[in-house]
């Protein structure tokens, strides 16, 4: 019998190390099945500990939609955490250096949500979870944000990409030739901006807009006492790849959605085919829950990868 010549993504992996599922456009790798090395402490990020002497963050300009354009910064894998070829480093690196589809996808819904007149960012508390470029939170700080807080898995994301692309970003929009975020009070930046690097499972720990047990125990049982100073405004793409962390990222966003009018916005594959998440995966936990609803925004399927999805998810 004639062997086949088709081969087993599975024994690629195994032959080739740069194989990944993402190069297809399914998404991060499937994780090795190797224990994973414990999470870096979570710590806030200074702006002034943006990589002065590291590598340098190419600036190019992205256009989302007619009359909106970022810019966004370029960092390879290897310069900073010596890897190549590679979307996804379990423990390690988690993607943050790549721009996702579903971070333009978000924004894009963002940008016709207000212009529609159902989104208001000005004045508001904005957290984008797992923000990588951080292009979300940028488009939330253009419109106005009073408040926009970013976290990443990795603080080394932080410092080379996404407090640049703010810098430049904010820097363009205010037409100012001196650097925007320093650690004077002089700052130009009338908005809290501020970065945050760590696990799902700790972040809540540093974050300043977070629900106490007790506040949360109240408005979940249907007490009186329902509100919480949380962020109005959530933000997340490409966050539901890892079945394995859908349960903890949603119980960070209760901690962090301001009660009783919060409000998050999630983008990403419709499934990631390999590591088995998925936005219909994290929309599945929410339901069961029973505390949010969620509403599907969009459905775009362009080509460019398998289905993605942005949803909108807020208290019942």
């Amino acid at each position: 019998m004639q062997k086949s010549n088709v081969p087993n993504p599975a024994k690629a992996e195994q032959s080739y190390p740069s194989f990944s599922l993402s190069s297809l456009g399914f998404g991060p790798p499937a994780p090795s099945k190797d224990p994973l090395p414990p999470p870096p402490p979570a710590v806030e990020v200074l702006p002034c500990e943006e990589e002065s002497s590291g590598p340098k963050s190419n600036v190019e300009p992205i256009v989302i939609d007619d009359g909106l354009t970022l810019l966004k910064g370029r960092v390879s894998t290897f310069d900073v955490f010596g890897v190549v070829n590679s979307d996804l480093v379990p423990g390690k690196y988690e993607g943050g250096l790549k721009l996702w589809e579903g971070s333009l996808d978000l924004v894009k819904k963002l940008h016709l949500e207000i212009e529609e007149g159902v989104l208001m960012l000005s004045g508001k508390r904005v957290l984008e979870l797992g923000c990588g470029h951080g292009l979300p939170g940028i488009f939330a700080g253009l419109k106005g944000a009073a408040v926009i807080h970013f976290q990443d898995f990795n603080a080394e994301v932080l410092r080379s990409l996404t407090i640049p692309n703010v810098t430049v970003n904010l820097k363009k929009e205010l037409n100012q030739q001196q650097p925007l975020l320093t650690s004077k009070p002089s700052t130009s930046i009338t908005a809290d901006v501020r970065f945050f690097a760590g696990d799902w499972n700790e972040i809540h720990q540093l974050l300043p807009y977070v629900c106490s047990a007790d506040q949360r125990k109240a408005a979940d049982g249907g007490l009186e006492e329902k509100t919480c100073d949380g962020y109005e405004v959530i933000l997340m793409a490409e966050t539901v790849y890892s079945l394995s962390s859908l349960h903890c990222l949603y119980e960070l966003i209760k901690r962090c959605m301001h009660r009783p009018s919060g409000v998050v916005y999630m983008a990403g594959k419709k499934h990631y085919f390999g590591v088995g998440g998925g936005t219909r995966q994290f929309v599945n936990l929410v339901e069961e829950d029973g505390i949010l609803t969620a509403c599907l925004l969009a459905e775009v399927a362009d080509g460019s990868s398998n289905v993605r999805e942005v949803w909108k998810l807020m208290f019942k």
